[in-house]
């Protein structure tokens, strides 16, 4: 190996750790300021669960960014779709046009749509949803997490974005880990959520 390849070698492997390293300052960092974004770039995971496998129903209760009372019991017979999300979340706003556009597929074909706001009060979730042109409700569940607390006792929440699909019975039936890589995933998820005995 000559002097200059070499080189170029060492710079490249003190550059890698060092993006390591700042990587792992900067989460430290939002940890320490109470300010994190609440994700970690990782692998995108999808989870499908059989009917036999799955958890029981979640049960949940909050107010919507308009301050209407929203609980599980208000969607059981419904495919339901739970996005956690907040505003300033990135990969959130990547995101919240391939949800609307799953939510406008399905709306009318026994399917609901619900946010669930982890950090934001109402006025900046109803600013985010008039921004991005989503029409489904959110939950907002800042002040005492107790909506995402339901469904992390019955399922992984690790990531802001997550999403899962109830099925009629109010059971995890799929949980996507992360930002949606497209709305086909989410719509065939749906779908054969949808499509099971009711």
């Amino acid at each position: 190996m000559n002097l200059r390849a070499l080189a170029a070698a060492v710079a490249l492997i003190a550059t890698t750790v060092l993006a390591g390293c700042s990587s792992s300052e900067s989460l430290a960092q939002q940890y320490r300021e109470g300010n994190e974004k609440g994700y970690i770039s990782g692998d995108f995971q999808v989870v499908e669960i059989p009917p036999s496998d799955r958890s029981d129903p979640v049960e949940f209760a909050g107010a919507t960014e308009r301050g209407d009372a929203v609980s599980s019991d208000d969607y059981r017979g419904e495919v339901l779709v739970v996005n956690f999300w907040y505003a300033a979340c990135g990969p959130c706003i990547a995101e919240a046009p391939m949800l609307e556009e799953v939510w406008q597929e399905y709306r009318d074909r026994g399917v609901a749509f619900l946010g669930v706001n982890t950090y934001d009060q109402p006025a900046t979730a109803l600013s985010f949803a008039a921004d991005n042109n989503v029409t489904y409700p959110s939950v907002i569940d800042v002040d005492d997490g107790a909506v995402k607390l339901a469904f992390a006792q019955v399922t992984p929440i690790q990531a802001t974005p997550t999403t899962l699909v109830l099925d009629r019975d109010g059971r995890v039936a799929a949980r996507v880990i992360g930002q949606l890589g497209s709305a086909s995933i989410l719509s065939t998820l749906v779908a054969d959520t949808l499509a099971e005995p009711s």
